[in-house]
């Protein structure tokens, strides 16, 4: 590793662990519900009444929550969501080096490098979601370190840059469905590149790269007997949107009117007009594999949204005027800002310095005047969407960490799950919806097999059925009713 690229990793591990403390200190670690649940996926592998590799279930890809489990153990990362705040902000810094190191090769500048990574890497909303346990800042690493790797096939041809770049899909094939996306395309770009031996670099790559679905598939075939079922099963996006409509369902100009405006909001003014003339700089110089491949995830997102794959965006500027999926626009700050490094190529090599200060300057400048988290559209999404959840989960935690002490809680997986983290209690003194068969038997026959002394319902949930078939069985101790939610009851069993 050369000194400009050392240089630039420690710059980002700085930045990266300033802003981990700076949303850890304000409490929003967690705001996401996404961010919750991928905690305790990770969580529950290790602490439930059914531990291990079970409770990864199906539908969302394993590598984000088994990169927790070194850290996700101790109760203290787990309760402050550190155990999945620092991988995210691990792959954030090998992210940005890997793209100051595909900016630099492709353009053929430092300075290129550094407006794209500074562009990249001073976006408050990636900053906000590399330090919280989100999927996003694993998978824009993989993005990045792909196209790295790509960069690095077109100019040597050799087959370690494509095994590179097949571990590179690999990872991200494990991280988000968007990187199943794109393999197609980058193995006909190997192929399409060399003149010689191009099917064996083709197949070298791809067959690393696809060693990602078709495990996550074999998962799915082996815990749910359906090689699909985290499509079409129960639990998947089309199940829960079943019904729903949304604008940009079948509908295609109106699915890419959202994607683009999730990503302006993201990305902000500067960035986008940077980008815009990095890009008309990039493809005058033709540089253009980059832009393709860096441009293929907006693709996806107005497809998924087009094709009726449950896949709906919500913006504050455009009906129904509310927050949901933002953070799908944030692909676009990786493509502005990759596009943005070309702007050094404008000005002689002894001035170039001065241009990369100027736009990595404007960035910062555009997101610190005025400095609120409330510009921040990833951050805004999290605080509007969680204010309810986060709400009742503290009531209830404080309610639980100050009365109960043992004999079990019979509840549901869901949000429910961030009440006992707050409260301090293990995972394993709760019956889950994912602690089957003991789940189902408690669910379906609740005078035969359900035994526990507590029980956490929420709006005529599984667990408020069950309950109500035991009659004065149990009594409820507690209602918490907040604005946007249904009411959620805690019951305890009678002597």
């Amino acid at each position: 590793m050369n000194r400009p690229t050392v240089f630039a990793v420690l710059s980002l591990a700085i930045l990266s662990a300033a802003a981990v403390w700076i949303v850890q200190r304000n409490g929003w670690t967690l705001y996401y519900g996404d961010a919750e649940a991928h905690l305790q996926v990770a969580r529950r592998m290790v602490d439930s009444r059914t531990p291990g590799y079970g409770q990864l279930g199906a539908v969302w890809l394993p590598l984000p929550h088994l990169l927790m489990l070194p850290l996700v153990w101790n109760d203290v990362m787990w309760r402050t969501g550190l155990a999945g705040a620092i991988p995210s902000a691990i792959f954030f810094v090998a992210g940005g080096g890997f793209l100051f190191a595909a900016a630099r090769r492709a353009f053929h500048s430092v300075e290129a490098g550094v407006i794209a990574t500074g562009v990249f890497a001073l976006n408050p909303n990636i900053l906000y979601l590399q330090a919280t346990p989100m999927t996003e800042p694993i998978f824009f690493a993989s993005i990045a370190a792909l196209l790295y790797f790509t960069v690095v096939f077109a100019q040597t041809a050799t087959m370690t840059a494509a095994a590179g770049a097949g571990v590179a899909s690999f990872i991200g094939t494990l991280t988000r469905y968007d990187a199943w996306f794109l393999i197609p395309f980058v193995a006909a770009y190997i192929y399409w590149r060399t003149p010689k031996r191009r099917l064996k670099f083709a197949l070298v790559y791809g067959a690393i790269a696809c060693l990602g679905p078709l495990l996550w598939i074999a998962h799915n075939v082996w815990w749910f007997s359906d090689p699909f079922d985290f499509y079409r099963g129960p639990y998947s996006p089309k199940a829960i949107q079943k019904g729903v409509t949304y604008p940009g369902d079948h509908d295609w100009p109106t699915a890419i009117e959202y994607v683009f405006t999730a990503g302006r909001l993201c990305a902000g003014w500067v960035t986008l007009t940077l980008g815009i003339a990095g890009i008309a700089v990039a493809i005058r110089k033709l540089v253009l594999w980059p832009l393709l491949l860096l441009s293929l995830t907006p693709c996806f997102y107005v497809w998924s949204m087009a094709s009726s794959s449950a896949t709906p965006i919500f913006v504050p500027n455009l009906p129904p005027h509310g927050y949901y999926n933002t953070r799908y626009g944030l692909c676009f700050v990786v493509v502005f800002a990759f596009a943005s490094g070309s702007l050094a190529l404008l000005a002689p090599a002894r001035r170039r310095s001065a241009i990369a200060a100027s736009a990595v300057a404007i960035t910062a400048l555009f997101w610190l005047i005025p400095p609120s988290p409330g510009r921040w559209i990833t951050w805004k999404e999290s605080q509007v969407n969680s204010q309810a959840r986060r709400a009742w989960t503290k009531a209830a935690a404080d309610y639980l960490a100050g009365n109960y002490r043992n004999g079990g809680i019979f509840t549901m997986l869901g949000d429910e799950a961030g009440i006992y983290r707050e409260a301090g209690i293990p995972l394993r003194q709760a019956l889950t919806d994912g602690n089957e068969p003991a789940w189902m038997a408690a669910a379906a026959r609740p005078d035969l097999f359900l035994y526990e002394k507590w029980a956490v319902a929420q709006g005529g949930d599984e667990v408020s059925k069950a309950v109500a078939k035991m009659g004065n069985t149990y009594t409820r101790v507690d209602e918490i009713v907040e604005p946007g939610a249904p009411p959620l009851d805690i019951y305890r069993r009678n002597p």
